[in-house]
């Protein structure tokens, strides 16, 4: 039997100070914004101080190049659907291929001011160097991590790693680290708290290092994060976000931390994750696009974007007072999915600080930021299906008083990310129909006036060709401009296995990226559908281990994608067998979508390519010394062996005990909210004989309610085996 919790809290403490998980509060307000009104800009000018001088003309050179470039690839696609006139099918496609063209033209462009910016060693500004001596900080900064059933011991290692590297820039009492548990699984809880207190006594970070548990895990992170500052945030100049998989040099920390005290304009500087960690084909194939394409790309972002950034929603540091000031978050009007506290908030946050005045920067060329990818496309599928929520909620955003442009742009994008997918199969879809016409419908060469000459329909096939071949390059350009950038970093290059193995891993990552976007096409149209109807999305962990899933599994999530392949690849062929083989690029990703996803989500085809020297990134063959101490730390558990169960952990560990009771929130006071579940659960454990009987009894609510009181875990302690 494990130890009463009476007798645990009466024996003789062992420390010399009490325990505490958490600092003194310094509690900051953070005011609900109003959507409507005018913002308080507090005496900041509309333009910030570190705004590019050239920034319009950036934009214009941008916008303005993929708008003509638009412009021509509608004047070339009306020469081939309507040479011999207008129609409505016509028209239809038209106005689908300038929606998409414009998407397309837009990443070209900024792609090819990325590509600049890349060669020449851009990509960092706001004073902040690659090299060099490290500044000192006078200010203070929280690093945040909220975490919601994640792994224990994976997040633990992360933070291990982050709080080592600070140590050694000989600056770590500028820094203290939160996690922020939102979690709901009670035997994942006591799991963390077990983690926190190891991490603590590894690191010697007793002062540094603080846990919080929300009990009520309203609004999700925007609510966990919101809480926190309103608690803590006034004894912070700034606060880092971090993801639950994200791994920060203390370097890179230090250098951000000392960018913003030298730019008191600045609200937030965004970094560039690079994504590490991948062992599946699908984790290993984002890994490499985002370490080889992302840098062309954020850095094209970042140079017309100038303080008029976004937000990523981690792996950022933003100034807490600019937070806590303008970035409170109102519920939106109507019912879910579109109405509520705001899923994707990062973008609303990093909009509503710049309409305050402050600055937003993405600094790209800042290395030292780590993420990890979703092992397999079923994996993304959950969670774009979030996201795809949120972005689309962005609609009753955008109308807000005094947003910058470019802040709505942000939104747009945000929104049309997911809402080209339906677009793409309607436009799809309106091209089998004009064959389809074209093939019954018998024309008639004179019409109702006598000409002399007849009037010949036609689609001009070599027309269509040049817009085929145009579209295609303006897509592809990105990569081409990506690879030959890296050919430049000889670092780099050499990271990625060599020119050679570097360019064939972009045709390998090409082709089968290629067969799997008429997938995701149809699972982002299947989501916006889903949302439109009324839906809501939840909340579910995200999954960062190995994509293994069983066969069966994945023939019953996708068998509808092989059909519809099919039918869609016999339509064309009755249609035209050209039509056919023109559509063959989309019909193969689709008829062989389960191999597909079952071979991309196996860690042995991953492994397999990482042998041959393909999709090889720098992270992996010259990891940076933050990655090996998250390895480290992640094969080196010296935390004590406990049972899964959290009932039974906290029995078998009296430490653990103590500081689970220690950190419980205050007793229930009369008028306070009543919790049904804790009612019941109490019950039940007044009631039951012994603990194995309470743990067939309990649902995972009751467990976590029960254990989330006093009362409740004094009375399980109590309990015989």
């Amino acid at each position: 039997m494990g130890v009463p919790l009476d007798a645990v809290m009466t024996q003789p403490v062992q420390q010399t100070v009490p325990f505490q998980a958490l600092p003194p509060e310094a509690p900051l307000a953070m005011p609900v914004q109003d959507l409507h009104a005018v913002p308080d800009m507090e005496g900041r000018a509309r333009t910030p101080s570190t705004s590019p001088a050239t920034i319009g003309l950036r934009r214009f050179l941008v916008i303005g190049s993929a708008l003509a470039l638009t412009a021509f690839g509608a004047w070339r696609t009306h020469k081939v659907l309507d040479a011999n006139g207008t129609s409505i099918l016509g028209v239809v496609m038209l106005v689908l291929f300038v929606a998409l063209f414009l998407w397309i033209a837009l990443a070209f462009t900024s792609s090819l001011a990325g590509f600049v910016s890349l060669i020449t060693r851009g990509g960092l500004g706001l004073g902040i160097t690659r090299s060099g001596p490290l500044p000192t900080l006078r200010s203070r900064t929280a690093l945040l991590l909220p975490t919601y059933n994640e792994p224990p011991h994976r997040v633990m290692a992360g933070l291990k790693a982050i709080y080592t590297s600070l140590c050694e820039t000989g600056q770590v009492d500028a820094f203290d680290v939160f996690i922020l548990s939102d979690t709901t699984n009670p035997d994942v809880w006591v799991e963390e708290e077990a983690a926190f207190l190891a991490l603590r006594a590894q690191t010697g970070g007793e002062n540094r290092i603080f846990y919080r548990r929300r009990h009520n895990n309203v609004e999700r992170k925007a609510g966990n994060v919101g809480e926190w500052v309103r608690r803590f945030g006034g004894a912070y100049d700034q606060m880092v976000t971090l993801d639950a998989d994200s791994v920060m040099s203390g370097e890179t920390l230090v250098r951000m931390a000392g960018a913003m005290e030298r730019n008191p304009g600045v609200g937030l500087i965004q970094t560039l994750p690079v994504i590490v960690g991948g062992t599946t084909l699908f984790a290993r194939l984002q890994q490499f696009a985002g370490r080889v394409y992302g840098p062309v790309i954020a850095h094209g972002i970042a140079w017309w974007h100038g303080s008029e950034g976004n937000y990523w929603g981690h792996n950022a540091i933003i100034r807490t007072k600019a937070f806590a000031g303008q970035a409170g978050l109102p519920h939106v009007p109507g019912r879910k999915p579109f109405g509520g506290h705001i899923l994707s908030h990062d973008f609303v946050e990093a909009a509503l600080m710049r309409r305050g005045g402050w600055a937003i920067h993405m600094v790209p060329g800042l290395d030292g930021s780590y993420e990890e990818s979703p092992p397999s496309l079923t994996d993304v599928a959950i969670r774009d299906r979030r996201w795809c929520q949120g972005n689309l909620q962005h609609v009753k955003v955008l109308p807000t008083r005094k947003l910058h442009w470019i802040s709505r742009m942000h939104m747009v994008v945000g929104i049309g990310a997911y809402v080209t997918s339906p677009l793409w199969l309607v436009f799809l879809l309106t091209g089998i129909l004009i064959s389809l016409q074209a093939h019954f419908e018998h024309p008639e060469y004179f019409g109702d006036t006598k000409l002399l000459y007849p009037h010949w329909p036609h689609v001009d096939p070599v027309q269509a060709k040049y817009v085929f071949i145009g579209t295609m390059a303006i897509l592809l350009a990105p990569k081409l401009l990506a690879y030959i950038a890296l050919i430049f970093d000889r670092a780099t290059c050499k990271g990625c296995g060599g020119a050679i193995r570097a360019a064939a891993s972009v045709v390998v990552e090409t082709l089968i990226g290629g067969l799997i976007a008429p997938i995701a096409m149809l699972i982002q149209t299947s989501g916006v559908l889903s949302i439109l109807s009324g839906h809501d999305s939840g909340w579910n962990t995200q999954k960062r281990d190995d994509g293994g899933v069983p066969f069966m599994i994945v023939v019953r999530q996708y068998a509808k994608f092989t059909i519809f392949g099919l039918l869609l690849g016999a339509g064309a062929w009755v249609v035209s067998p050209s039509l056919f083989f023109w559509m063959t690029p989309v019909l193969l990703g689709l008829v062989f979508s389960i191999p597909l996803v079952v071979m991309t989500s196996s860690r042995d085809v991953g492994q397999s390519f990482k042998k041959a020297g393909l999709l090889l990134v720098p992270e992996e063959t010259h990891p940076p010394d933050v990655l090996l101490k998250t390895e480290r730390a992640v094969e080196e558990d010296h935390g004590p062996s406990l049972p899964h169960d959290a009932l039974r952990a906290l029995r078998a560990d009296a430490g653990l005990l103590q500081a689970h009771a220690a950190m419980l929130p205050a007793p229930r006071k009369a008028g306070d909210p009543i919790n049904p579940d804790q009612l019941v659960g109490l019950l039940k454990v007044s009631e039951a004989p012994s603990l194995s009987v309470l743990e067939e009894q309990l649902t995972t609510k009751e467990k976590a309610a029960v254990l989330g009181c006093a009362e409740g875990v004094a009375a399980i302690s109590r309990l015989p085996a």
